[in-house]
């Protein structure tokens, strides 16, 4: 992580001490490096700045709605908070970025992403799909797998399941769908989630 990568995450920690969002940043951030590093025209400020702070909003969100309205419920992915972890990242991520003394064009295209990271179907952009795919990558990982297992109530072998049929289809890019097949593959063996 270079310096101006990490002194947005030291800004955006008071943000990031809900829902474990200080595991699942730094994993993700290193997942959308990796994905940058195969897209050399992408540019990597963008994605590093997005992927760092697009879900701050989730701390402007009562924790018990989190789960029970983000995670537990049939719709979740389409829930009020869903929408409103976005919206609410956008709205702390400017200032902070404005302070850090990122111009408005920066601010704005990082807003882009953040906004519908997790509601929107389509990406707008190539940082765009490599910070959705590192979102949702740091899920196939054995730390990630067991956090979001607990959020959704269920046992790391169901959660497990879920991911091949609700989230690989979801991934943009060949190399992350590569990734989360192999990283998936780890994670089973070491859950042992083909006996338990």
């Amino acid at each position: 992580m270079d310096d101006a990568h990490s002194t947005i995450l030291k800004a955006a920690e008071t943000y990031m001490r809900v829902r474990q969002n200080d595991v699942h940043i730094p994993i993700s951030f290193g997942y959308a490096m990796r994905l940058a590093e195969l897209y050399p025209e992408a540019d990597r400020d963008i994605v590093a700045a997005a992927i760092i702070l697009h879900d701050i909003g989730w701390y402007s969100i009562d924790e018990d709605d989190i789960f029970k309205k983000g995670f537990q419920t049939e719709n979740y992915l389409y829930s009020d908070v869903r929408y409103l972890h976005e919206s609410e990242g956008v709205r702390l991520s400017a200032p902070l970025l404005k302070e850090l003394g990122y111009s408005n064009e920066f601010i704005e295209r990082v807003g882009t992403i953040i906004d519908g990271h997790d509601t929107r179907r389509e990406a707008r952009s190539l940082e765009d799909q490599i910070v959705r795919d590192a979102d949702k990558l740091w899920r196939f990982t054995v730390t990630g797998v067991s956090i979001a297992s607990t959020w959704f109530k269920l046992v790391p072998s169901q959660y497990c399941r879920r991911l091949v049929t609700e989230v690989i289809p979801y991934l943009h890019l060949p190399e992350s769908v590569a990734m989360a097949e192999a990283d998936l593959t780890e994670t089973r063996a070491t859950l042992c989630c083909d006996v338990i």
